[in-house]
């Protein structure tokens, strides 16, 4: 199934805490430098920050990490401690005086699923988790399951959810990866659960990071994420609900070119790219779920959903 390391240069770091009311974490995907992104959100209740910045429109086309977080609206103070490592380490927008990082993140709720409803990522874990990526070498294997911002994930308020990744590489040497949070209102589609599943209360998310090695510009990012969505709908019933905060972004690192000789394969090139994104995203979704293990809690019992 691969993962997205897979893409060169794509690392990952994921923090957690489990214990003492805990049950949260931070996953961070930091990109090589030079790295352009873009995001599309499509969820009705997300929890986001500096997602405007990616924007095609807008004065910066790099990223410089992406911040996948417990803690909902709390748990965004994540991204600080990502910035701040990017800021120690010379990674950012250049300005007169220094760096300044575009550091864009994504939160599900999680919160009091351990126990403690104050018990949220902080900015210190968002730069432990950078620590632990920046740590890993290329192509590292990623931890799946009960892991970074999948902790305190769950799927259909009822079962365990966690953090899925997978790859797809194509006949042109382009490589597409996604990396997923589980914390959907849905359910896998096609299982008997999901048929019988009714609806609950909301604070539900997908957050997924795309990534590719191909030369995209801010539009195509855009557009890549976009049509990763296609995914998370072939994977998930219901998602893109008015209590989820579905949300994906695409990464591309920018070492293999695209065949743009003709229109015709400029085309091809992008719609072979971006169908694989989406089928990438599906992948890696379902592997959250299936990687993601029973836990128990002072605040309830969320059990495996098991093979699919």
């Amino acid at each position: 199934m691969g993962a997205i390391t897979d893409v060169p240069g794509i690392r990952v770091g994921h923090v957690q805490k489990n214990d003492a009311g805990w049950l949260s974490g931070v996953t961070v995907v930091l990109p090589p430098p030079g790295t352009v992104g873009s995001v599309d959100v499509r969820g009705g209740g997300p929890g986001t920050h500096e997602t405007d910045a990616l924007d095609p429109t807008t004065l910066v086309s790099t990223v410089d990490a992406v911040v996948l977080t417990g803690g909902s609206a709390y748990g965004l103070v994540a991204a600080h401690g990502a910035q701040r490592w990017c800021e120690e380490n010379g990674r950012g927008f250049p300005v007169t005086g220094g760096v300044v990082p575009i550091v864009p993140a994504a939160a599900i709720f999680d919160l009091g699923r351990g126990g403690d409803f104050s018990a949220r990522p902080t900015a210190d874990m968002g730069y432990a988790a950078a620590v632990a990526a920046a740590a890993e070498k290329d192509g590292h294997a990623v931890a799946r399951g009960n892991v970074g911002a999948g902790t305190g994930a769950v799927i259909a308020r009822t079962y365990k959810g966690g953090v899925g990744t997978a790859s797809i590489t194509l006949e042109n040497g382009v490589v597409v990866g996604a990396i997923a949070v589980v914390n959907a209102l849905g359910l896998p589609i096609g299982t008997a659960a999901a048929a019988e599943a009714q609806p609950g209360s909301g604070l539900n998310t997908t957050l997924v990071v795309v990534a590719t090695n191909a030369v995209l510009d801010p539009a195509e990012c855009k557009r890549t994420a976009s049509a990763a969505h296609a995914g998370l709908a072939r994977a998930l019933n219901p998602s893109h609900t008015l209590a989820d905060g579905d949300t994906v972004f695409c990464l591309a690192t920018g070492d293999v070119a695209l065949d743009r000789s003709t229109e015709t394969a400029r085309q091809i090139s992008l719609i072979t790219l971006q169908s694989a994104a989406a089928d990438v995203v599906r992948l890696a979704i379902l592997d959250g779920v299936h990687s993601a293990a029973a836990v128990s809690t002072p605040a309830g019992e969320y059990g495996a959903y098991g093979a699919l």
